[in-house]
Order: C-alpha cells, then structure tokens, then sequence
C-alpha cells in the first residue's frame, strides 16, 4: 500500500516543480532587462535602441515597465529640422524625469533612428517622423498610446500630460534657463529709453496717431494669424514626409497648424490690410487723380488676390468649406 502511494506524489512533485522553474527563469530575466535598461538610463535619459534592443527589452515578455519611444530620423541626410526641435523637447522630458525624486524603473525614455533601427519602422508600419509611441507594461499598445503630435505639438509639458495619462506618472519639466528673452527685452527697452533720451526736448512722435495705429495693428496682424496658439502648443515649423521628402507648411486639419502657416496666414492678412489702406488714401488724399487712381488699383489687387489665398487655405483646412474666390 506504502510504495503505491509514493509514486502518485513522486509525479505529483515532478510536475509542480517545473512552473517554479519557469517562474524563477522569468524573474530572473525580467530582472536583468529591469537593471540593463536602469543602467543605460544612468548614463543617458534617453536610450537609443536599435531594432535588437527593441525586440529584447520592448517587444518580448516580460516587462513589467513602460517605454515612450520617439522614433525620429535624426541623420543629416535626412533633412528633418522638425526632429531635431522634437529631439530637443524629448530631451528635456527625458531629463527631468531622470533627475527628479520620483524616479523610478516604472517608466523609460528611448529613441529609434530610422538609420539604425529601419527594421522597427517597417515592423510597426510607420511612414513618418518624428512619431511618440507608448509601450505600455501589460498588453498591447492602445490608439491612444500614440501621441497626437500634429494636434498637441512636441512641447515637453505636452508630452508630460500625455504620459501622464498613460502612465500615470507626473512628470515636473525643468526648462535649462534661457536668458536670451530677458535680454532681448531689456536691450529693447535700452534702445527705445536711449531714443526717448537723445529726443527728450521733442516727444512729439509719442502723440503721432499713425505711430500708434501702425503699433496697434501689428499687434492685432500677430494675434489673429495664431502666435499665441504657436506659444502654448509648441508646434514644428513645418513637415517633411521622409519618404517623399515633400514639405508641408499648411496642416490639413483644422484642429492643428504650423509655425510656417501662421507666417503665412500673418503676409495675407497684413497684405489685405494694405490694400484696404491704399483704398483709404486714394479716396481720401489729396493728390492728383492719377496717383489715386493707381493707389485704388494697387489696392483693389491686394485685396483681392491676397483674400482669395486665404479663402483657399481655409478650403484646405475645413473640409467642406463652401466659398471661394478666384482660385479654388
């Protein structure tokens, strides 16, 4: 009877020993991926993968932490200034997560090149960059594991939000100082306190009204062309497809804009502003008809080539925009 029963829990023990060993070699492993990525990340904020280090410590189980990978193309070949602007904010992401007191091995930071990890973009189907993607510690990644940039910009505390979201980790971004606006602003007000100086006994020019209306419509020109929008989001400048090498400098959607696009929406506007001037001088100065009648002429073709261009860009941008003028 004895020996009978030592064979059934002799199987018994054979059997449950070797999802102890499975266990051991996973912990194991996980902990050696968990230090090798703790020790790149000591050395640099930002890893830089290539497309071995991608399946090793991103792709193949298991991983108990997250990855926010920018994939970029960063070589000089590749022409791609916007990269270079998003590497930058990346960086500074990256930084203050790595040296602030809430650092922990929950979360790291790494780039891939398109040179050195090509095989990566072809895996994941990309075509485009720079591109921010989330590798969540559990599970695949989600459509909203990938960051919006067109929408959002690249601006570090965007990037801090939409990790935050994902991860649920909140990142402080530290900003290196950058004196160059206090001093720009303080050699500006020098230069207008010296002119003010050198013409003390003749401040005329303060009580100019063309002065003031110049000033006041730049002002106007430079907030209603989306500079404000530029400062918060932080947007590029403009896009190129690497692949086509083509450059974009109006974005396609309306809940999203270039830098070179207010640029340009800025010449448009202020270009039918003049035109609208030109107007008033010629129907209101005193010069001989035939100097007014090309003011009108200027003017008239100002307003209207320039407002068509606009209109198009609008056409662009909302899908189903119904006017147009000139050009469609």
């Amino acid at each position: 009877m004895f020996p009978k029963l030592i064979f059934p829990l002799l199987l018994l023990f054979s059997f449950y020993d070797f999802p102890s060993d499975a266990q051991k070699k996973k912990e194991t492993l996980l902990s050696e991926k968990v230090g090798q990525m703790m020790e790149w990340s000591s050395k640099r904020s930002v890893i830089r993968m290539n497309g071995e280090k991608f399946r090793r410590f991103v792709k193949a189980p298991p991983r108990n932490y997250s990855v926010v990978i920018m994939f970029t193309a960063l070589q000089p070949q590749r022409q791609c200034g916007v990269c270079k602007q998003a590497d930058e904010e990346f960086q500074i992401l990256a930084n203050s997560w790595r040296y602030s007191s809430a650092f922990t091995n929950k979360v790291f930071f790494a780039t891939v090149d398109f040179d050195e990890g090509s095989d990566v973009f072809q895996m994941l189907g990309m075509n485009s960059a720079p591109t921010f993607l989330h590798f969540p510690s559990k599970g695949k990644p989600r459509k909203t594991d990938s960051y919006e940039l067109q929408v959002r910009g690249f601006a570090a505390e965007q990037l801090a939000r939409w990790v935050a979201d994902r991860t649920d980790v909140h990142i402080r971004v530290i900003r290196p100082p950058n004196y160059a606006g206090p001093l720009l602003l303080g050699f500006l007000l020098a230069v207008i306190g010296g002119l003010a100086y050198l013409r003390r006994h003749n401040l005329e020019f303060l009580f100019n009204k063309n002065v003031w209306a110049f000033s006041a419509m730049c002002f106007v020109l430079i907030m209603t062309s989306g500079q404000m929008w530029n400062h918060i989001r932080g947007p590029p400048y403009a896009h190129k497809n690497p692949n086509t090498g083509q450059v974009s400098y109006i974005h396609g959607s309306s809940q999203a804009q270039f830098v070179a696009e207010t640029h340009i929406v800025l010449l448009f506007n202020g270009a039918v502003t003049l035109g609208m001037v030109l107007l008033c001088e010629a129907a209101t100065s005193d010069m001989d008809i035939g100097k007014r009648k090309i003011l009108c002429v200027a003017g008239i073709g100002l307003v209207m080539l320039f407002f068509s261009w606009l209109l198009s860009i609008f056409r662009a941008k909302y899908q189903g925009y119904p006017y147009s003028f000139l050009m469609s």
